[in-house]
């Protein structure tokens, strides 16, 4: 329960940061609609693109999974924003009322749970996939959107330990993007020939004890000063 709050926590504060005070109301600072379920399927469909689905092109191609995992957190970004937007809103509760909701889901069980590799082939591991956008679609509840996120995120190759891992590292690259031109369109996304999401998911996966102020000056370190 512990890392599902400090989850929601970190990404309440990135909302208000990035959306303004307030976001929970549909607008950000700027005016702009925000629809978290648009985001989520949105995010989806890229998690998909990671998979060599495609018949007629790239027939021999592996499943990109260090990419396939960046995409699931990014889904889970945009849910638990859903969670906190639809707490507020609707009085649902506190922070740790939905931290403490969110572990009482179903699969949570098992999503705590050492992970186990999945036997399911890449077409089974899509299909639920689309059980998640289809749920988007249904305007089904945000209960029945993060229990279906949780099996994408375990076939990701995900579990709650991994998860929070690579959602830390998100995050904060998410506040270095900010801080660093992302809403201007000056920052610079490529470094040294890779996304700065893979250099990140790198580094944490060979500096695992690395707190998040660490993980900020190191991005420091690798951002490109010039273009």
């Amino acid at each position: 329960m512990d890392k599902i709050l400090q989850m929601l926590e970190l990404q309440q504060e990135l909302n208000d940061a990035t959306n303004g005070l307030g976001w929970e109301n549909g607008l950000t600072k700027n005016g702009k609609v925000i629809d978290w379920r648009r985001c989520t399927y949105l995010e989806c469909a890229e998690l998909i693109e990671s998979y060599p689905w495609k018949h007629w092109k790239n027939i021999d191609a592996k499943p990109d999974y260090a990419n396939i995992k960046i995409e699931a957190v990014d889904i889970w970004h945009f849910i638990m924003s859903q969670g906190l937007e639809e707490y507020k809103i609707k009085n649902l509760g506190t922070i740790e009322a939905l931290s403490k909701d969110i572990t009482l889901l179903h699969n949570f069980a098992t999503f705590t749970a050492p992970l186990i590799p999945t036997d399911k082939n890449y077409y089974e591991q899509i299909k639920i996939v689309e059980v998640l956008i289809k749920k988007l679609f249904s305007d089904a509840s945000t209960e029945e959107v993060m229990e279906s996120f949780i099996d994408v995120a375990y076939i990701s190759g995900l579990n709650l330990d991994s998860l929070y891992q690579l959602y830390i590292g998100k995050n904060i690259l998410n506040k270095f993007r900010q801080e660093h031109g992302y809403k201007e369109g000056s920052y610079i996304k490529i470094w040294d020939g890779e996304e700065d999401n893979i250099l990140m998911q790198r580094h944490l996966e060979a500096h695992p004890n690395t707190t998040p102020k660490e993980l900020y000056v190191a991005l420091e370190k690798y951002y490109p000063k010039s273009r």
